[in-house]
């Protein structure tokens, strides 16, 4: 007998004109649960303007995508009814104010709806994702919010193998792109001819002139030297970047990454120049896990991803990062990272203490007291501007969601050319710059999971300032450095007072040339 896998989650067909759209979504019954859920929950780790899920868990971004006027993000989300992976969704017109939507892509034939990528046409959305015991699926939606969905054929576009098919590929996490009048997909795998015959990433490329049909054509990528010996290539993501293309990928060994290069499509190859890691450590506990990316009209690629947790939590359990806009370096051999999205409209009232001098070997806390006598420098929601000087100090440190007694705190420590030369900068002798965020003592709760310092090469000029651009939500702590790399962590302080900033220089003074601090407003 067969199983049925139909959900048991409530579904809605949905009017294909936007007015009519509106005047539904207002009474749906299921988002009205989802507000509901969301209004109830008053978890005092739960972020404020990083988006998080309506109810229930949440897992890998996916299909990030622009369409008729607002930025749709899928998710793996788990109903609390039927907690089988659906396709969750919202939009935002501005990828920082999230609105939900009911359940995009249900299960059936599949049993789950994994991961996988968006295409936009000029008159609709397709939708590339895996489905587990069945394969590979594409579904295509064209109204206005992208409301409804409907599985081409019904049944996997490439089909899982029986136990007695050997196949050269996996069949798992797809993308897919549109090239000289032909899609491409990319499944997700590995493959076994690394050195001494383990396990390398590897993605293996399909071909379709109808999205029913695909023709397997071989592994796609060539010469890749940057990702780990372990490695998968699942989450992949394969889109231009100014005059190069990049695949972003999620490695169940070592987390979110990129691989940088140039597509032979003669060949249909992805000839890989150079690559890097979003996060510098495993993916858990508190790290960066998988991309969901795509490319813009001015050459960027926009990625957002799904933060990991690091403490157990009820009713929810993983956060989006912060989106991120992703450019070519100005001699196009690397790429920068930068906070993109409307972050600003949620900014309230600037306080600013600058320049300063710090003097060497010192903790100086950080304080400005308003009327009522409370420190307008703490918090556990804002974004902090620090700009730091050249000097001769061997380490500056930012500590944020600190306890007055120190027990509490997280530190960022600057070190600057401590580390080594950027590959793309190589015949440059200056040594890069390290900066570590570390969460070893941002909670004395002991349910609380730390992990070992995360460690950002950056590549500054001696005499450039170093900016540290530092977004605390919470739960969560990102750090953009002079708008080209970011590093993140999940922290879970434990004390109602762990809300303080403190800055020291090791060894020598040293001046901090900018320092802005404005609390941020939720967006729910």
């Amino acid at each position: 007998m067969s199983e049925n896998r139909k959900s048991k989650v409530p579904f809605t067909e949905f009017p294909t004109v936007l007015s009519e759209q509106r005047e539904a979504l207002a009474v749906n019954p299921l988002l009205q649960r989802m507000k509901g859920v969301r209004a109830a929950n008053t978890d005092l780790h739960r972020p404020q303007y990083h988006y998080v899920n309506p109810e229930g868990r949440l897992n890998d971004p996916n299909g990030l995508c622009f369409w008729q006027g607002n930025w749709h993000l899928f998710y793996q989300a788990y109903p609390p009814e039927d907690p089988r992976q659906h396709w969750g969704h919202a939009i935002s017109t501005d990828l920082i104010h999230w609105e939900d939507l009911p359940y995009a892509i249900y299960p059936d034939p599949e049993y789950c709806c994994y991961s996988g990528s968006t295409l936009v046409e000029d008159d609709r959305v397709i939708a590339m994702y895996h489905g587990t015991r069945a394969g590979n699926m594409v579904a295509i939606s064209s109204d206005p919010l992208l409301l409804n969905w409907e599985k081409v054929t019904n049944q996997a576009v490439i089909s899982m193998p029986s136990e007695d098919q050997e196949v050269p590929y996996n069949v798992f996490d797809p993308c897919i792109w549109r090239s000289n009048g032909r899609y491409y997909s990319l499944s997700a795998g590995q493959r076994s001819d690394g050195p001494g015959g383990q396990n390398v990433a590897t993605d293996y490329l399909f071909v379709s002139d109808d999205l029913a049909t695909w023709t397997y054509l071989h592994p796609f990528i060539e010469g890749d030297r940057y990702s780990r010996v372990g490695d998968d290539g699942a989450c992949p993501y394969f889109w231009p970047i100014g005059d190069k293309h990049i695949l972003l990928f999620f490695s169940h060994s070592s987390g979110g990454q990129y691989l940088l290069g140039d597509y032979d499509e003669e060949r249909q190859k992805f000839v890989v120049t150079y690559g890097e890691k979003f996060n510098f450590g495993p993916p858990g506990p508190g790290g960066v896990h998988a991309p969901s990316a795509t490319p813009m009209d001015d050459g960027s690629v926009i990625v957002i991803f799904n933060m990991n947790p690091a403490k157990r939590t009820e009713g929810w359990n993983q956060i989006m990062s912060l989106p991120r806009r992703l450019r070519l370096t100005a001699d196009g051999n690397n790429v920068e990272v930068s906070p993109t999205g409307d972050i600003e409209s949620l900014r309230g009232e600037l306080v600013e203490q600058s320049p300063l001098v710090l003097q060497p070997n010192v903790h100086l806390a950080l304080e400005s007291l308003d009327s009522r006598g409370v420190n307008e420098f703490a918090g556990s929601v804002y974004e902090l501007l620090c700009e730091i000087q050249p000097s001769d100090a061997s380490m500056v440190e930012l500590d944020v969601l600190c306890s007055p007694d120190r027990e509490e705190l997280t530190r960022i420590s600057v070190y600057r050319e401590r580390g080594y030369p950027d590959r793309a900068l190589y015949r440059n002798r200056t040594p890069s710059t390290f900066v570590t965020i570390d969460n070893s003592y941002s909670s004395s709760d002991p349910g609380v999971r730390c992990r070992a310092p995360e460690i950002l090469n950056v590549q500054i000029e001696p005499d450039e300032p170093i900016q540290l651009r530092v977004f605390v939500d919470r739960s969560i702590v990102e750090v953009f450095v002079n708008e080209r790399k970011c590093v993140a962590l999940r922290v879970y302080p434990a004390r109602d007072d762990s809300t303080g900033i403190s800055l020291r220089s090791q060894g020598s003074s040293t001046q901090i040339s900018k320092l802005k601090f404005w609390s941020l407003d939720s967006i729910y």
